[in-house]
């Protein structure tokens, strides 16, 4: 268990894999259920990683190169599991994350070409103990991710990709890879869920998944009382 009695559940994958919509899906059946949810995201999650967000997708910080952007990336995290994510979990609450550490690992670390080594110290100081107990990774091929990603941004207005979703699709072909194989790495912390289907299918195969968690969660709450 990530920390405290709470239960930490990440979402990862590819530009367009429907992440937001998922977490947003399940927090409401969870809650339905009487269990207190907490909805995150990174980069952000807290004001000032919020603000370090807009430097990181802007592109902003792009001409400083990749270590740099790790490095904001990690500072970022920390001040998010510090000020959210581990006071949620001390409380037992549920936490929904859309991304953590594993997509600094497929970002700066697979396509970066940033060292393992490098990616590890980073991410030991950023999560400070804070790990998930469970990682839902949401895999879809990247040219589908892309175009609903395209999509979603008509929808909300925005004209120009963001710092990531720009980039050419053999990258995003080898994130995808780079996430599979971080589920086929840590089984006991991975689920892989494909993401092609219909929103409630992608749904309930997530709640499935969690179920279990969820459940172990629960027992060890009753064995302790």
């Amino acid at each position: 268990m990530a920390v405290g009695s709470g239960l930490f559940v990440t979402f990862e994958g590819g530009e367009g894999a429907g992440k937001s919509t998922q977490i947003r899906l399940l927090a409401e059946k969870l809650k339905a259920l009487g269990h207190t949810v907490v909805t995150s995201r990174e980069p952000g999650g807290s004001p000032s990683a919020e603000a370090l967000r807009h430097v990181l997708l802007s592109g902003a910080a792009e001409p400083f190169g990749v270590e740099m952007e790790a490095i904001l990336f990690a500072a970022a995290r920390n001040d998010h599991v510090e000020a959210l994510l581990r006071p949620a979990l001390l409380r037992g609450e549920i936490v929904l994350c859309d991304r953590f550490m594993d997509s600094s690992r497929v970002y700066q670390g697979t396509t970066g070409d940033l060292s393992p080594a490098l990616i590890d110290r980073l991410q030991a100081i950023a999560v400070n103990g804070v790990v998930p107990d469970l990682t839902i990774i949401l895999d879809l091929p990247a040219k589908l991710g892309l175009a609903r990603a395209k999509r979603r941004a008509g929808e909300l207005g925005e004209v120009a990709p963001d710092r990531f979703e720009k980039e050419k699709i053999a990258i995003h072909q080898r994130r995808r890879e780079a996430f599979l194989a971080i589920a086929k790495a840590e089984p006991e912390r991975c689920r892989v869920v494909e993401a092609t289907g219909g929103i409630e299918e992608i749904a309930e195969a997530i709640f499935n998944a969690v179920s279990p968690v969820l459940a172990k969660r629960t027992a060890v709450e009753d064995g302790e009382r």
